[in-house]
């Protein structure tokens, strides 16, 4: 490859314990470095690489490698800290759609995960070429190489001629090679956060003798918190702060730190990561603030080049609780209370009130991470963790930015099934995002996007602090609820109607108890008690009989939650009675959630001990209680679905489609929207259906396709098109309803008339029947990749507002959530009398957009409005599709940001 311009530009992953390496296309002074790294190789290794122990292919190796680019080969190359490790190509020998790989490992680094990384790298730069399969020669006592074609997770099938085994792997896309690389991905990312989150030794650089600086106050915290490791400062000018022995340079110290916390002004960072990376540091904390560019470029270069992890800048610090480390490098007031709670946030002042109110609570906190401006651990790495700790039961988070969201999702919809993750959904306006070109464009708001993330993923999104902890304490407390139906109890008829009503603005349900349940509750709860739906159990109940009555509704098959709202009252004091003890006395495990509503109670949110080991979440509101078992129904209602799948599609022409795109944009070098026939042309790969419609440029044309295109009644409809016209309506550049030749032919006039110098043409289209005008859409979030918009259509599409969406690609859940969400759903389940309209049509229409859009990474927007469903088919009435210059961007390619 040349050395001006690599095709791909170098990455950053990890090994499989956790070591950064730099993936790169090799270059033409690299060839000493290849032919060294062959040279160096055992003669074993050289046969099982060559065939022949021979040293001649090392120099034959080198010039393939680093020579003359050419099409059909890529080489890849591994190095660390400078020093080549590994190498991975492949070579279509310039023809097809199959390429020959090899590959080989420095010796000594075998079984570290160099070679499998190597490939995946290659996987993914083969697919954007248009590869569809590998191919390579091993000999069958190279069992190494032949356990890493098997595990890869891609069809594999090896055919054995002699002592040689020839291996073919099939590179389609699926969910199992997917599984396999976030697998090995997880495993490199733990192992990459030790240094970090359970490190054998913490340095602070930056701590002054004096009190007041923040590197003080953070070792301060070390050491006052009983970390079991090894402690120093970093201080030119003091032998010990705080009892801390000090040394003059990170280099200086007796042992290599796994963690160094940096806190020196913004412009000594930059020396300071480089001198921890030459000093072998594991991982980087630097609480430092105002980085300039090029300042925040020097620590993230000096992190990758010397493989540290870094947290932050501009950040608080990060605990981690485990008995076994007891590390709290934060500059919080008050150390977290030990707990099983993970928690990552991007703004300080948020992780002090998570902190605070987790300990408060009784929760308290497992690992926490403040991530500040976030260069390189994410909330995906906090996550990973998390899922592999075997402490943490519950996940909050924070985040107000995401680096790779699908990634993300995946790795959420996977930690979601083992524990809650909640989210506070910081960000959610953005004033300055205008409706750009479409009425996709005007749909798709950032709160829209994050919204089917969180949806997708399974993630409980809380819009505040407070409402986080309200749901984490019932989460946290509580079994699930089957379902969204509460039974409301109370002492007092007013709190039971604020909670009544609290529940149904929350969406949860308030059914009518049964005869049964209504003779079981009078049989228990005083004379005046009216048992509905709430259940009135006047003042005058005693602590037994509502502890009676709670019992007998959660062993009722009707309701899935109950939710007891308390008044004090005189007569409760005179009788000794304590009412909130009836939901927290010993008894039979509760299957049902069970939440305290106290409307005199101080705190929002307090987490009551029962006289066994658990806790009642009791609130102060209604609406918080409320808001907390919606959470909690929504998370049983996540998890009770099946996984959802990708379908298969028949009739879609991908080749075909890469090849009109590309057509496209090498005549239109900045894209833009296509015109009709190409448009056309591009839903036929997809196999999307579309009204009949014909293309004329004349007065004549015009009518010959009228005549060609008529329906059973006779009438037309033509639409003016040229290049940049986004809304037809709006430029009344549309006629409806034309009969006969003379109607086609005073319609041409008045449009070329009226927009003369513009119109390049028009659409005929027979008028389509009469039905449901929905609207469906993409639009490629240059951050969330492509958004799947659906909902009701028309030219009110944007002011009636009624759309939902997901992330694509989209599964068969997904979909079908799509079609339910929006306001207009029932109308599509024949809510008016007029039968469904074509469910299935509809969905293979939303199931086509999202492969399109998924295959397409340079498809901006698309855009289909009207699109008419009928109960007999689902029709593309109009379509706009907006292309841009874009390259191929693999989101699950195993790379640090």
């Amino acid at each position: 490859m040349t050395d001006d311009a690599p095709p791909r530009p170098p990455v950053h992953a990890l090994l499989a314990d956790g070591t950064t390496v730099c993936i790169r296309p090799a270059r033409r002074s690299d060839h000493d470095q290849v032919q060294g790294l062959y040279e160096e190789m055992s003669p074993e290794n050289l046969r099982l690489r060559f065939f022949s122990p021979s040293r001649h292919s090392a120099g034959l190796a080198a010039d393939r490698a680093c020579g003359t680019p050419r099409p059909g080969y890529r080489a890849l190359l591994a190095e660390t800290s400078g020093q080549l490790i590994g190498i991975a190509e492949y070579d279509t020998g310039g023809t097809g759609d199959s390429a020959e790989i090899s590959l080989a490992v420095a010796d000594g680094l075998h079984h570290r995960g160099v070679g499998t990384l190597l490939v995946e790298h290659l996987v993914s730069a083969a697919r954007a070429e248009g590869i569809t399969s590998f191919a390579a020669d091993a000999l069958s006592d190279n069992h190494e190489v032949l356990r890493l074609f098997a595990d890869l997770g891609l069809r594999t099938a090896r055919r054995f001629e002699g002592p040689e085994v020839r291996c073919t792997i099939a590179l389609d896309p699926s969910d199992s090679y997917l599984t396999a690389v976030e697998e090995r991905g997880r495993a490199a990312d733990v192992a990459s956060l030790r240094p970090l989150l359970r490190p054998e030794s913490v340095a602070v650089v930056g701590a002054g003798r004096k009190p007041g600086s923040v590197g003080r106050a953070v070792l301060h915290q070390i050491r006052s918190g009983g970390y079991t490791g090894r402690l120093f400062a970093v201080n030119p000018g003091a032998h010990a702060i705080l009892g801390v022995p000090c040394y003059s340079s990170v280099g200086a110290l007796p042992v290599t730190p796994g963690l160094v916390v940096v806190a020196v002004p913004a412009h000594e960072v930059p020396d300071v990561a480089e001198e921890c990376g030459k000093a072998g540091a594991g991982a980087l904390l630097v609480v430092s603030a105002h980085l300039t560019a090029d300042h925040a470029g020097a620590l993230l270069t000096a992190c990758r080049t010397h493989g540290m992890r870094l947290v932050g800048p501009n950040c608080l610090g990060l605990s981690n609780t485990d008995p076994g480390v007891r590390l709290n490098a934060t500059f919080a007031a008050d150390a977290p209370r030990p707990g099983t709670a993970g928690v990552a946030v991007q703004s300080g002042g948020v992780g002090i009130a998570l902190l605070d109110g987790l300990s408060r609570l009784g929760i308290g906190v497992s690992t926490f991470a403040s991530l500040g401006d976030k260069y390189d651990v994410s909330g995906n790495d906090l996550l990973q963790w998390w899922e592999s700790d075997g402490r943490t039961d519950l996940a909050l988070l924070h985040l107000e930015s995401f680096g790779n969201p699908r990634a993300f999702s995946r790795t959420a919809r996977r930690v979601t099934r083992r524990m809650p993750v909640l989210t506070v959904d910081a960000g959610r306006t953005d004033a300055g995002r205008r409706a750009a070109a479409s009425h996709t464009a005007a749909a798709a708001t950032r709160t829209m996007t994050r919204a089917a993330l969180f949806t997708q993923a399974g993630i409980t999104a809380t819009r505040s602090c407070g409402e986080l902890l309200e749901a984490a304490a019932l989460l946290h407390s509580q079994p699930l609820p089957a379902g969204p139906r509460v039974l409301i109890v109370t002492n007092a008829g007013g709190a039971g109607v604020l909670a009544a009503d609290a529940c149904a603005e929350a969406g949860l349900a308030l059914p009518a108890p049964t005869p049964e349940l209504v003779d079981d509750l009078l049989a228990v709860l005083p004379d005046g008690a009216a048992v509905g739906n709430p259940v009135d159990a006047t003042a005058a109940v005693s602590e037994d009989q509502l502890a009676a009555a709670v019992h007998r509704i959660t062993r009722y098959g009707g309701i899935d939650a109950v939710l007891v709202a308390l008044v004090p009252t005189a007569v409760a004091v005179a009788t000794g009675d304590d009412l909130v003890r009836a939901l927290t006395r010993a008894g039979t495990p509760r299957t049902k959630p069970v939440v305290a509503v106290r409307l005199e109670q101080a705190l929002p949110v307090e987490l009551l001990p029962t006289e066994g080991d658990g806790t009642v979440p009791a609130y102060a509101e209604p609406q918080a209680a409320a808001r907390a078992l919606a959470h909690a129904a929504h998370r049983a209602a996540w998890l009770a679905r099946p996984v959802g799948t990708v379908p298969d599609l028949d009739g879609v022409d991908t080749a075909r489609a890469r090849a009109l795109v590309d057509s496209h944009l090498d005549a239109h070098a900045d894209g833009g929207w296509l015109e009709p026939r190409v448009c056309a042309d591009l839903m036929d790969c997809y196999g999307i259906r579309q009204l009949p419609w014909a293309w004329a440029e004349t007065e004549d044309d015009a009518v010959r396709a009228a005549d060609r295109l008529r329906g059973a009644d006779g009438r037309v409809v033509m639409k003016g098109h040229w290049p940049g016209l986004l809304h037809k309506s709006a430029q009344h550049a549309v006629h409806l309803d034309l009969r006969g030749e003379h109607q086609v032919r005073a319609a041409f006039r008045d449009l070329e008339t009226r927009f003369c110098g513009l119109l390049t043409g028009v659409v005929i289209q027979p008028l389509g029947p009469r039905g449901t005008e929905l609207f469906a859409g993409v639009v490629q979030d240059e951050v969330f990749g492509p958004l799947v918009l659906f909902g009701l259509g028309g030219t009110a599409t944007e002011v009636l507002a009624d759309h939902a969406a997901r992330l694509a690609p989209l599964t068969d859940h997904d979909v079908h959530d799509l079609i339910t969400a929006p306001r207009c759903a029932p109308l599509l389940f024949g809510a008016q009398g007029g039968g469904p309209v074509d469910l299935g049509g509809l969905e293979q229409l939303l199931l086509r957009l999202s492969r399109m859009a998924s295959d397409l990474p340079q498809l901006a927007e698309a855009d289909f409005n009207p699109v008419l469903a009928t109960p007999d088919a689902v029709t593309v009435l109009d379509a706009r599709i907006r292309l841009v210059p874009r390259r191929p961007q693999d989101p699950y390619l195993r790379r640090l940001r």
